[in-house]
């Protein structure tokens, strides 16, 4: 025995038959609607609305600022390197290279 199952798409709208499904979203809500003369329509209003509008990235959010213990430790291992004829500037970014030659001679020592 054979069974053949027919899934007719209906329009969100009005009630129609559907032939195309239109995937948007709004407010973190993922939606779907259906009809090509509906979905042209929908293209059509959002059109002004997409063309200004922006895609969404990464947060704007500021870095963490820098904790006392992390001072600290950039203040050992600069002091650790200058000891050790390593030159390293006094502000800013520690070269990873330099941060793992003092982790080595921490734990060997």
């Amino acid at each position: 025995m054979a069974q053949k199952v027919t899934v007719a798409l209906e329009d969100d709208l009005d009630g129609g038959l559907a032939d195309e499904t239109v995937l948007f979203g709004f407010a973190a809500h993922s939606m779907r609607s259906t009809c090509a003369q509906n979905a042209r329509a929908f293209r059509q209003q959002l059109a002004p609305y997409i063309d200004h509008a922006r895609k969404p990235g990464r947060s704007l959010a500021r870095p963490a600022a820098r904790t006392a213990a992390g001072r600290q430790r950039s203040g050992e291992v600069r002091g650790w390197a200058k000891a050790h004829g390593i030159a390293v500037s006094a502000r800013g970014r520690i070269p990873a290279s330099v941060q793992e030659q003092y982790l080595a001679a921490v734990k060997a020592g």
